[in-house]
């Protein structure tokens, strides 16, 4: 089953980059500095952040869709201007490391499947989910504190 991880689009975040920390405030947005690795997961880059790297921790739409499954939660982006990640039939460490949910989406935005596990065991997880014909694409979040993580489609 071939497969592609993406981070997030850089795009929307662009003009929260260098503000104050006042005006990110207005925002609903808080700069944070990473102080440990790993600890502070970017969803662009989909790596974590160096200690001493500034991050944004803000709140996001992961699911726009029109459905009761339409989510936002809070993610973290570097506060530098990097281009979305993509990994093509890989795992990035970020996802590896970590206890992960796994939602399997139609292209409605209907979940058709969800699991917990393992980020080791996410390959197994997207040629199950994938096994279904109208699962359109998954979305993993951090099961622990429920973070949208990544998006993943078919290739």
């Amino acid at each position: 089953m071939s497969y592609v991880v993406t981070g997030l689009s850089p795009a929307p975040f662009r003009a929260l980059f260098g503000q104050s920390d006042a005006a990110l405030a207005e925002a609903g947005v808080i700069r944070m500095t990473a102080d440990k690795k790993p600890g502070f997961p970017c969803r662009v880059s989909l790596e974590d952040a160096e200690p001493g790297e500034t991050l944004l921790l803000l709140n996001h739409e992961h699911l726009d869709a029109d459905t009761p499954y339409r989510g936002r939660h809070a993610i973290f982006v570097r506060e530098a201007d990097r281009p979305a990640a993509r990994f093509e039939n890989e795992i990035p460490e970020q996802l590896r490391i970590r206890l992960l949910s796994v939602r399997a989406f139609d292209a409605q935005g209907m979940m058709r499947d969800a699991e917990v596990a393992e980020g080791t065991e996410l390959e197994s997880l997207i040629t199950r989910f994938f096994a279904d014909p109208q699962a359109a694409f998954l979305q993993v979040h951090n099961a622990r504190r429920g973070c949208y993580a990544a998006r993943i489609e078919r290739s």
